[in-house]
């Protein structure tokens, strides 16, 4: 199941274990419990003096397999085998159950203690989802410290009845106690603030005691990591205010474009990010939304933020890098049939849509890197493309052509993404030419139009652009004296990591200047 070099790597990682645990699997006669069989053998005969294999185990679902530290009453399960991008989670769980301390602040260990409740959780995943394995490390460790806490983790690919019974067509999706609880990429801090309903007034009230900043970043993506980093090493004094750290990376798959960086993931250049920008002085609020920006009354003065907590931040400056998220196409059934088979990361829930048939919306280098990849797992893929010619690069657009199972639209208009039952059933478009109407039916729908700033809370007190960019000079300077911006939530050109992460150190050198001067 496992090369020797992996071997050699999760035997490293096993010497940690400190507590004996139960691995305790329930199997049947098929291919998967024969792997999962030897993949828990291997991982027993690894650490053999703390670890103890059953397989007697009854669960309705096989295979699966338990894992209890003796003693306890912690109820974590995986159904299906955690391999691929869940690698990492099983590696994980394995040295939590085994009473290695996770890397959580202790203040978050401490509440998720104490909540109170019975939370019986089943998250639904793919091996190829790169959001998954926040979502199962966090409830994965929730269980683990909490024995009111049940957490099983599906593997889709394993229990497609189950998928389809459950109308599943997007991962990670959650399951509390029998209902949805949430859908794509949650942090273990999300999770529990949602649990304990009094989190948000507490932090409001947390927040709101802080003094002044130098330098306050609104956003944690690259331009935001990147501003506050460089106003860290002035030795000021720095606070980061975001909804999550690294930002829409967090959903980007491949980065192959960030210079010195050869190869690497979102998830990964994200978490690396936070780590830089921790290894500072700088003062980091996660979960936190932006929702009012008050200039200084006076020059000189405090600029103030106003939270959707009810929180307060006050700075000298302000670094404004909110981002972008994708942008919606806006025609009816969007917004009814999301996550019910219209979605908008291929990586993530491609695989459910595995020998059915997809639409992507979208000819730019995002849409056609998304229908090549889909077009190795569905049945067949259909590009709709508004313009004349597709925006792709060429190298893409010859891959494309050279698919069996590829149909191109352009100067294609979508007017309807339709449904029946709670799930697309096809998607409607015009000819812009003959002004023709078509409809093509299918089961899962991709939208890769592009990005919208996230900017909304800004109108009327930053001067925007007709697309909602914050306008910006050169140096990174808003129409507002002491308020700076940065990233792809502004006018800058062109829209890449690189691109923002310059651009926020700009922004804080500008910032920084502007304190000295003033």
């Amino acid at each position: 199941m496992l090369d020797n070099q992996l071997k050699a790597q999760l035997a490293a990682y096993l010497e940690r274990v400190q507590q004996p645990f139960e691995l305790v699997a329930s199997l049947d006669d098929s291919e998967t419990s024969a792997q999962m069989r030897d993949l828990l053998q291997t991982i027993q005969s690894l650490r053999s003096d703390k670890i103890t294999l059953r397989t007697d185990g009854n669960d309705a679902r096989k295979p699966s397999f338990l894992l209890q530290r003796k003693g306890t009453d912690t109820q974590l399960r995986f159904a299906g085998l955690p391999l691929g991008h869940e690698f990492t989670s099983l590696v994980l769980a394995l040295l939590w159950t085994g009473g290695h301390p996770p890397k959580v602040e202790q203040d978050l260990i401490e509440q998720i203690k104490s909540l109170d409740g019975d939370y019986n959780f089943d998250v639904y995943m793919s091996l190829t989802c790169h959001n998954c394995p926040d979502v199962v490390q966090a409830l994965s460790l929730m269980a683990i410290l909490n024995p009111k806490i049940k957490t099983t983790v599906i593997e889709g690919g394993a229990f497609q009845k189950e998928v389809n019974d459950r109308e599943i067509m997007a991962v990670p999706m959650v399951f509390m106690n029998g209902s949805v609880f949430g859908s794509g990429r949650m942090t273990i801090e999300e999770i529990v603030a949602k649990l304990d309903t009094g989190a948000a007034l507490r932090e409001a009230e947390k927040i709101s005691a802080k003094d002044a900043f130098d330098v306050l970043v609104i956003g944690g993506g690259p331009a935001g990591a990147a501003a506050a980093v460089y106003a860290a090493r002035k030795g000021i004094r720095t606070g980061v205010a975001a909804e999550r750290f690294g930002g829409q990376v967090n959903d980007t798959l491949a980065i192959e474009n960030y210079i010195s960086v050869l190869e690497t993931d979102g998830p990964k250049f994200a978490a690396a990010l936070e780590a830089h920008t921790r290894a500072y002085d700088v003062d980091i609020m996660n979960l936190q939304r932006a929702e009012k920006l008050i200039p200084a009354a006076q020059p000189g003065g405090l600029v103030e933020v106003q939270l959707a907590n009810g929180g307060s931040l006050k700075a000298k400056t302000v670094i404004l890098s909110t981002g972008a998220r994708w942008r919606n196409v806006n025609v009816p059934g969007e917004a009814e049939y999301k996550n019910k088979g219209v979605a908008y990361c291929p990586h993530c829930d491609g695989p459910l849509f595995k020998g059915k048939r997809v639409a992507v919306i979208g000819g730019g280098n995002s849409g056609i890197e998304a229908a090549i990849d889909l077009a190795g797992l569905v049945a067949h893929v259909t590009v709709v493309e508004f313009a004349e010619q597709l925006k792709a690069d060429a190298v893409l657009v010859k891959k494309l052509n050279s698919l069996p199972n590829v149909t191109v639209h352009t100067n294609a208009q979508t007017t309807e993404i339709t449904g029946a039952n709670g799930k697309v059933n096809g998607l409607r478009y015009k000819d812009r030419v003959t002004g023709e109407e078509h409809h093509v039916e299918l089961e899962g729908v991709f939208v890769q139009i592009g990005l919208v700033p996230n900017t909304e809370w800004l109108k009327g007190t930053v001067e925007l652009s007709k697309f909602g960019e914050i306008i910006v000079d050169a140096k990174g300077q808003t129409n507002l004296p002491g308020v700076f911006a940065a990233g792809d939530c502004t006018t800058v050109p062109y829209k890449q990591i690189v691109i923002a992460a310059g651009a926020g150190a700009t922004a804080a050198l500008s910032a920084f200047d502007h304190l000295i001067r003033n």
